[in-house]
Formats: C-alpha cells, structure tokens, sequence
C-alpha cells in the first residue's frame, strides 16, 4: 500500500521548493555543466605615454585656473609697480633729439620697460651702455638715467621708428613699420645728424626698402653706401644691443662696430686718429719665420775658464760661527773627514755619524760625557 500522507507531504513540499526557487538566480538552479565559463581576468597594461608606479600625488599642483591666472596678474602688475600692461603700452616714450648731432641711435620701437620708465635701453641686460663705454665714445661707464645728457656731451641722441610701444618688435604690422620710415626720413632730413646709426638690421632692411626703393641683400654691418635724400647724413648698421641677438650674443663681440662708429664719426668731424694706439692685424708664418732664422748668425757662447774659478774660490771660503780670534787652527782648513768630500762639494753630515760612539771606550774616555 501506498503511504498516502507521506506522499501528500513531499507534494506540499516540492510546491515550496518551486515557490522559492522563482527568485533565485537562474544561474544558481541550473546544473553545473551549464554555468557560464568566464575566460581569467588579464592583468591591466598601462597605456601608452604612462609609465608604471604609484599615481602622482596630488597636493600643490592641484590649482584651479583661476589661481594661476590671479598668480600670472601679479606678476605682471609688480613688475610696473602696480601698472597693466595695456596702461604702460599706453605710454609714450620722448626722443632725445637735437640739430646737428654727431650720432643718431635708432631703434624699432620702445619696449615695456622703456615707456615705463621714460628711458632709452635700460634694460640690465641690454648690451648699448656697456659697448658705448668699451668703444671710446663715452669717457665713463653711463647708464640709462645719463641719456637726456649725451646730446650735449657726447653729441649722441636716441629716436625709434615706430613711436607705439609694445612687449615685442614683432607685435608691430607691416603697415606701421612702413609707415614708421617715412617719419624716420622726415625727422633725418629735418634734424641732419652726421651718422644715422641703425640698431639692428631689421629696421634697416625697411628704411631701405621705402627710402631707397632697394631690397637688400647680404647685408653687412658697417657703413652703407647710401645716404638720406637731401642730406649729408650716412648710414651705419650695427648689430641689435639686445641680448637675444643669436649672431653676436655677448657685448665683446659688438664692441667692435662701435669703435668703427667712434672712427666714422672722428673721421666726418675731421679729428686726426691717435696714431699711439692702432687697431692691427697680427698674424705669424712660420716659413718666413725660419727664413730669417737661418739668415740670422747665432754666435755660441764661449768658455770662459776665469768664471769657473770664481766660482771654485768662493766654495772653498769656511763659513764659521765664531769670532776671528777665537778660531782655531782647526777651524782655518777645511775638513775631508766623514767621506773624504771634495772641495768642490758642499754636503750635509749624516745624523747618524754625529752621535759620538762609546760601547767600546774607556772610563776615562767615558767620563767626558757623563
């Protein structure tokens, strides 16, 4: 017979089975064969550009834009005491100009820190000042502050092509700098200066351009073979004083066209040259060297015996101590004990010959040291 409430209670029982196993995973029900297999987990490679290690710390770098904008700003506005520098680009710098003047400096236009300070070149690493004072044309070591002072004493002014200031030469339009010659022609013709000296080829290149109509080519610093129309005014190119200068990046290396300014300028004023202090090309061959060598008859030295015997005599003096009187007859000659040395020699006693030797002596020999 068959076991009526048992069966009736495994029924009851796998309905509740059936119940529960309506929220579970189906994954979790289904046998074993049929489980996903899921493939190991590959390890993570960097990409590429990173490098392996702990992530970068984050502590200072972390500044928002604003920081460094606000950081940027202040800089900016300390190093004009307080001014934007849309206010110092407002700025005009004067020209130190007169009539008649020996030298005429031009520049592109001013800079920054020159319409700040209402000053030619005073940049600290501007190499104008120096080379002025290593070429001869100023007695003393001047700076920016001396520069409304050189018209009258050293016949030196200052002007610029582009009157607009701006941080840099190439934040000026083709237009100004073209514009910026004809004005530089008018100011030439009207104040006549003896030397129009251009200071760097750039501004050069423009003004000969416009003027003369001439595009050059090869430019070499020194005189140029034009002069300004309708004046006895010559032109002088001479390498940018600007430390950025690639060609020549020290002040040694442009002190040289400043000293052929000084002679250009001696030469038009009609003053003689110093003839004790030249500036000379020195070069040394060494054929024509041992030309002359052998042309020239060297005498050897010849012996001469009476030296030598000065010289013996002198080494044979005793060198004492002691008063005349007091020396004895010992004294008089010279020794050749302890090595029997030559009286040509001087030697110095061994330490240990001057110890006095006493192990086998007498007691009477013995008590002389006792």
């Amino acid at each position: 017979m068959v076991n009526v409430p048992y069966y009736q209670q495994d029924v009851k029982e796998y309905t509740v089975m059936n119940e529960l196993s309506v929220h579970e995973d189906p994954a979790q029900i289904s046998p074993l064969h049929q489980l996903p297999v899921q493939p190991p987990a590959l390890p993570s490679t960097p990409e590429k550009g990173k490098k392996r290690g702990r992530p970068p710390k984050q502590g200072k770098n972390d500044q928002t834009d604003a920081e460094v904008t606000v950081k940027k700003a202040k800089r900016t506005l300390d190093r004009f005491n307080g001014m934007s520098v849309e206010e110092v680009m407002a700025k005009k710098l004067p020209d130190v100009i007169t009539y008649n003047l020996d030298i005429l400096i031009i520049g592109i236009n001013p800079g920054l820190l020159s319409a700040y300070k209402g000053r030619h070149y005073p940049n600290p690493g501007n190499h104008f000042w120096k080379c002025l004072f290593l070429s001869g044309l100023t007695d003393e070591q001047l700076n920016y502050m001396h520069d409304q002072t050189l018209p009258e004493q050293y016949g030196i002014g200052f002007t610029n092509m582009v009157e607009r200031t701006t941080p840099g030469s190439k934040d000026l339009s083709n237009k100004e700098i073209r514009e910026g010659g004809k004005q530089l022609l008018e100011k030439l013709q009207k104040y006549r200066p003896r030397i129009a000296a251009f200071n760097g080829k750039c501004i050069y290149e423009t003004f000969c351009k416009e003027i003369f109509g001439v595009k050059a080519k090869n430019l070499e610093f020194g005189l140029q073979p034009y002069k300004v129309p309708e004046t006895e005014t010559v032109c002088y190119l001479m390498p940018s004083s600007s430390p950025r200068c690639a060609q020549f990046p020290r002040a040694q290396d442009k002190v040289h066209f400043y000293i052929k300014l000084k002679e250009l300028r001696d030469q038009l004023k009609g003053v003689v040259q110093n003839r004790e202090i030249q500036e000379t090309e020195y070069t040394f061959d060494l054929v024509l060297a041992k030309e002359d060598a052998k042309r020239m008859s060297i005498k050897e030295e010849q012996h001469d015996p009476g030296y030598e015997e000065s010289s013996t005599s002198a080494t044979l003096q005793t060198c004492s101590f002691y008063p005349a009187n007091e020396q004895g007859a010992a004294h008089s000659e010279p020794s050749l004990a302890l090595g029997q040395v030559g009286s040509n020699q001087w030697t110095m006693q061994p330490f240990a010959d001057q110890i006095p030797d006493i192990r086998y002596s007498s007691n009477n020999e013995t008590s002389q040291y006792f």
